[in-house]
């Protein structure tokens, strides 16, 4: 399914990880639960989204550690159900542009021609 991402880098700092805010737009209306049930089972992710203690991704919780840490997921406002904010936390050195551009060509090659 296509998703639509708004990504916006905020740079600050740090050894080693980043971390990025991100609108994510679904293709067809969802609720949070299931946006996180589905992140819950989503290959090189793991979710750290603890409104309760607030715990939520950082960049010292990503160095490390090879998946990308992804929480405070928020529904946006308004008539659409289907975009959401999220904040992502990574290893720039485990999980960089380079492994990242190998793991979405691996996902496009893999995927049967329509």
């Amino acid at each position: 399914e296509a998703i639509g991402l708004f990504p916006t880098c905020v740079r600050v700092p740090v050894l080693r990880a980043h971390s990025q805010s991100v609108v994510c737009e679904l293709e067809r209306p969802a609720d949070v639960e299931a946006l996180r049930s589905t992140l819950t089972d989503a290959p090189g992710v793991r979710l750290v989204d603890d409104r309760e203690n607030r715990r939520f991704p950082t960049p010292l919780a990503a160095t490390r550690v090879d998946e990308v840490l992804v929480g405070h997921i928020r529904q946006i406002p308004g008539r659409d159900k289907h975009r959401f904010a999220l904040w992502l936390s990574g290893d720039q050195l485990r999980k960089g542009a380079a492994l990242n551009a190998l793991q979405i060509l691996d996902i496009c090659l893999s995927k049967k021609p329509r």
